[in-house]
């Protein structure tokens, strides 16, 4: 399994320091999000202080940018990394989209399958010379003067891309067409196993082949966890308020209804709605958290994560930046590598564009 960490992103003068002390710790690599700050400039700065972690945005909001803005990026980080960038994308809900970034709404799967079409579509112009000319219903990329490509990379293939996606038809457009699917910690096991992992299995066939060693799971619940049981009861109860925040939006009610939780979801959007930001913590019970999360001590975690990820999880993002309390020794990040995974690696541009033909 990889293990995966955090650095900060609210000051880039602290990435360089962060980035060498995650590395050194073993951990496989790092990933960035778009909550507060943007997503890709940390990534670009780890690029340089960095010489194996990989590197991926967790995600960056897709409809917010222009393809052509994310094939830049994605060129340019990876070859800054040497080849270790991967573009996680996701949709955010309706709301955010539309007041938060000013960006009209439509129905975000066929838009999301397109994004990334357009992207690869871009990234095989550049790689192969070929002309530029993608035609759907949400993007027409057609224009793209020799002034304007960047240069070529080399032998190293563009980057991966993987999507969050919580519900079926995200699930369906990530087997189809992505290199991978970051499950929301807005998990459980029985969510994933009884709605999320049918529906990738299925667009993995007709998308990919059948190949799910190609194919990677990021990710699928929460982590509560720490050196004492004191660390894991503040992990637990930010779990907790986590799952509060993330039970309030109506997009994530499949997972409740998977255990008979929807009204539970019920009562947290009204109190969201109330601006009882702080009381809806209150509504999740002990257990309910642990439907979510795999949680013990340090010393406990490689059996709780094989018992609660293992049977799906490729990847697993685990707590904060090593200097921390929560960050993990390097010898537990080297017990939780050994679980075993059916991922082994992702494809190259040219194997991707074989499948796309043939499917």
């Amino acid at each position: 399994m990889k293990i995966i960490g955090t650095i900060p992103q609210h000051d880039l003068r602290k990435v360089p320091e962060a980035t060498r002390q995650v590395e050194a710790a073993g951990y496989d690599g790092i990933t960035s999000q778009e909550n507060r700050q943007d997503p890709f400039l940390p990534l670009a700065v780890a690029a340089m202080h960095s010489e194996r972690l990989e590197l991926a945005t967790g995600i960056a909001i897709s409809f917010a940018r222009s393809p052509m803005v994310f094939a830049n990026l994605g060129w340019d980080l990876q070859r800054a990394s040497n080849g270790r960038f991967v573009l996680g994308l996701g949709t955010q809900v309706k709301g955010h989209n539309e007041r938060r970034f000013s960006v009209p709404w439509t129905a975000p799967a066929p838009r999301m399958r397109e994004c990334v079409e357009a992207i690869r579509a871009t990234w095989r112009a550049w790689a192969t010379g070929e002309e530029l000319n993608y035609v759907g219903e949400h993007y027409t990329i057609t224009l793209m003067p020799p002034n304007f490509r960047p240069e070529p990379l080399g032998d190293i293939a563009p980057p991966p891309i993987t999507i969050a996606a919580v519900g079926p038809a995200m699930m369906r457009v990530a087997g189809g067409v992505c290199d991978g699917v970051r499950l929301h910690p807005f998990s459980t096991p029985r969510y994933v196993r009884d709605v999320a992992l049918p529906r990738l299995q299925e667009a993995l066939r007709d998308g990919h082949a059948g190949r799910r060693e190609n194919f990677e799971i990021s990710g699928g619940g929460f982590v509560a966890t720490g050196r004492t049981d004191q660390e894991v009861e503040r992990a637990f109860d930010w779990v907790r308020m986590r799952i509060g925040f993330y039970g309030s939006t109506r997009a994530y009610w499949p997972v409740f209804e998977q255990h008979d939780l929807v009204d539970l979801g019920q009562k947290l959007n009204h109190m969201s709605k109330t601006n009882q930001w702080q009381e809806m913590t209150k509504e999740v019970s002990d257990d309910v958290v642990r439907l979510f999360a795999a949680v013990g001590r340090h010393d406990e975690l490689p059996k709780e994560l094989e018992s609660h990820f293992g049977s799906f999880c490729d990847a697993l993002s685990i707590g904060t930046p090593v200097d921390e309390p929560g960050g993990l020794p390097p010898d537990l990040i080297q017990d939780l590598q050994r679980i075993p995974t059916p991922f082994d690696e992702f494809r190259g541009l040219d194997e991707r564009d074989q499948l796309a033909s043939s499917s």
